[in-house]
């Protein structure tokens, strides 16, 4: 085994207690990292861009039907985006690798109203390293992504408005260029 297997594993042997314990792993966007091109529709056959965004902080969520975490945290992540309003945090569930029909079935099912767009090739996932399911991206109202977040998370808790809060403050400046 090399010394870098090595560091590898007993890393991942010390942060998995950490993820199981909160669920979740926060990390920063990598600084010199732009953000990838978000090209989705939704539902209803609206194409949804990251430049018509700005503006807006953004909370973009992975997630598939399939996923027991994911399906989990939405009912929370609805409660995120009726706590704090569209004008202020728009909240986007990216749907990875699934159809139409499947999506709008589990959403009758569950009762919820969010806006959900399509990656059925999961190409987005792809882009935004969205490798685990849930993985969400926090973005800042000048469209520059903050931080990864992977796992479940109760998005009406206390720690998640904490790592929201400070996309709020961040506002598109007047003449501003991303």
């Amino acid at each position: 085994m090399q010394r870098r297997d090595l560091l590898g594993l007993t890393l991942a042997t010390l942060a998995g207690p950490v993820l199981a314990q909160r669920g979740y792993d926060v990390t920063p966007w990598p600084a010199n990292r732009p953000a990838p091109a978000l090209r989705a529709l939704d539902l209803q056959g609206k194409t949804w861009t990251l430049a018509e965004l700005r503006g807006r902080a953004v909370v973009l969520n992975f997630w598939a039907t399939w996923c027991p975490p994911c399906r989990a945290e939405m009912p929370s992540l609805q409660q995120l985006a009726e706590i704090y309003g569209p004008e202020q945090l728009l909240v986007l569930a990216l749907n990875v690798g699934e159809g139409p029909r499947r999506i709008t079935q589990y959403l009758q099912s569950s009762g919820l109203n969010l806006t959900v767009l399509m990656d059925p090739q999961s190409e987005a996932a792809k882009a935004w390293g969205a490798n685990v399911l849930p993985t969400t991206i926090l973005i800042d109202a000048e469209g520059r992504p903050r931080q990864r977040v992977r796992g479940e998370v109760d998005w009406s808790g206390r720690e998640a408005q904490a790592l929201v809060e400070p996309l709020l403050r961040a506002r598109v400046r007047p003449g501003a260029v991303s």
